[in-house]
């Protein structure tokens, strides 16, 4: 498995695990799936702002991808960034997650950030034991502030201070 800095070409691949993760889980609270040309709007802005949008490759496909983005958009908030983790479904629970945070974060401390924020649905133990691991509090839980699939869903909002 190798982490490295996504390229256009890897684009379907996240659209499938982004899409999947719409359709399928409350890892992501949208319900209408991307298309390639939304993913490489997405791709272009996070890019041209130098925040990183990584891959897993595991034998030429993409196993996962890792990015971060503004956490609000005002000016205040610019040195807090919140990450976003996605694995392939059939490649869950092998720690490709964990391989992706480190250089995630790296990348963060590179840029001068100052926090990072993970917004994670509540029954997502995976996810918030995996940011536990790379240093990340829970510093609020928020009841019943989504709603996917016909049920309310609880955020955990997680923060790491970098530097």
């Amino acid at each position: 498995m190798s982490i490295r800095h996504a390229e256009e070409a890897d684009l379907p691949g996240i659209l499938a695990i982004y899409n999947d993760a719409v359709v399928n889980t409350t890892a992501i609270w949208n319900e209408t799936e991307s298309d390639l040309e939304g993913r490489r709007l997405w791709w272009r802005e996070r890019t041209s702002r130098g925040f990183p949008v990584l891959v897993a490759v595991d034998e030429e496909r993409i196993a996962g991808y890792a990015t971060f983005g503004d956490f609000r958009p005002h000016e205040g908030y610019r040195f807090t960034v919140e990450n976003s983790i996605y694995v392939r479904a059939d490649l869950r629970g092998r720690g490709i997650a964990g391989l992706m945070m480190a250089p995630l974060i790296e990348a963060a401390e590179t840029l001068g950030m100052h926090a990072m924020v993970a917004g994670i649905e509540a029954g997502n133990l995976a996810s918030i034991r995996l940011h536990e691991r790379f240093g990340f509090r829970e510093v609020a839980r928020m009841p019943e502030v989504g709603i996917k699939f016909g049920h309310w869903l609880d955020l955990v909002l997680m923060q790491k201070m970098l530097g």
